[in-house]
């Protein structure tokens, strides 16, 4: 398995949902870089999504696929699963 990212906030529902998805469901360990209230690590985060500000922003290898939003859109359509096999 590719390795997955998810930059998150303290207190936010889509972060949970997000890692609930990855961790329970899908049974994925997760990087978890907590990056709501570290300064070099927000930046790091809008650096890397070319400027996503929202929590969580999530990333599957080296690709950005977005916040909880779109991750649960692309398991909606079933393209989450070869994305966490393939690396995005």
């Amino acid at each position: 398995m590719t390795q997955v990212t998810v930059y998150t906030t303290m207190f936010c529902p889509y972060c949970v949902r997000a890692l609930s998805l990855l961790r329970k469901k899908k049974n994925i360990t997760v990087q978890e870089i907590g990056a709501g209230f570290d300064r070099k690590k927000r930046e790091e985060m809008i650096q890397r999504s070319h400027g996503g500000r929202t929590y969580p922003q999530i990333f599957i290898g080296d690709t950005h696929i977005g916040g909880c939003d779109e991750m649960v859109a692309l398991e909606r359509v079933g393209k989450l699963a070869a994305m966490l096999e393939n690396g995005g």
